[in-house]
Formats: structure tokens, sequence, C-alpha cells
């Protein structure tokens, strides 16, 4: 966040440059494998928006789901595997079981939160099954996966942000 900042500083952003300098310091900067799963997760939300004036529920649905599936085409991670995916995967379709159920913006944030929580917490009595976790076995279970416990930060400062703008 602070190196993001320093690259944003005196300047006028929009959401597309946020997600862009943000992507960019994860890819760059960020080591480990949180570096290049966030980077992604940022650079292709920052794809879809770049053209945009206005974030509605479809362009956010849009997001979220390039987002995972950008995720998804860098590793053999699935739910239940003890990682980020165990908070992005439920709270994405959550978010677009709603909109397509018709519901509003606000209602479907809400979904995707409590659905992202429920996967956080999951990841508790699991054991890891990739990732630096997974040489742990089960010494991993009985603690929340980091990558899920961030993905769930990242997604209701998000969904928060948005409520707050929307208010």
């Amino acid at each position: 966040v602070t190196q993001a900042k320093e690259h944003l500083a005196g300047q006028a952003a929009d959401l597309a440059t946020g997600l862009k300098v943000v992507s960019d310091v994860m890819l760059d900067d960020i080591g480990g494998s949180m570096g290049p799963l966030y980077g992604t997760f940022f650079r292709q939300m920052f794809r879809v928006v770049r053209n945009k004036e206005r974030i509605d529920a479809e362009v956010f649905n849009d997001m979220l789901t390039r987002a995972l599936a950008s995720i998804k085409d860098i590793g053999s991670a699935k739910v239940g595997d003890k990682t980020l995916l165990d908070t992005l995967e439920p709270a994405v379709i959550a978010f677009g079981t709603q909109r397509n159920a018709g519901k509003d913006f606000l209602t479907a944030l809400k979904a995707m939160k409590v659905a992202a929580e429920k996967g956080k917490d999951a990841t508790v009595d699991m054991v890891a099954k990739v990732g630096r976790s997974s040489r742990l076995g089960e010494r991993s279970r009985g603690v929340l996966d980091a990558g899920a416990t961030s993905c769930w930060l990242i997604l209701c400062a998000m969904a928060d942000s948005i409520i707050a703008l929307e208010r």
C-alpha cells in the first residue's frame, strides 16, 4: 500500500489508475506467491474498468469474474485446498447469483461479503494442499489461511467502499 501510495503521490487518479498502480507494485515489488496472485487479480480488474465511467453491478461482476479466472489460470488450486480461492470463488459466485436474480448492487455486495467470510472461516478446518503451507500438512489445520484472510479483507474493503459511495 505504501509503495502504491508513493507512485500515486501528486497525481489525480481514478479507479483504473489506482488498480493499475497496485497491480504493478504487486507484480514488480512483492515477493512470494501473493505478489503475482494479487498483481494479476488487480490487473484484471484494471482491464475491465480502464474505459468505464461508472462502476455498476454488471461491471463489478465482470471485474470479479475476470480476477477469479486469472487466479485460477495461474495455478492448480481449487476451493478446499486452503487458499485465497476458498474466499474468492464463493464470494464471486454469491455476487453473481444475486445480480442474476435481479437483486440490487448493495444486496449483491452484502451477499459477497457473507460468502467471503464463510469461505475464509472454512479454511480453519482444512489441511493445506497447495502453496507454502502445504508443507505443514496436518499442522496447517486449526488456523485461518493467510491468503483467504487477505482476500476477505480486500473484498470487504471494496464492498464497504462501494456501499459508502452508494449511500
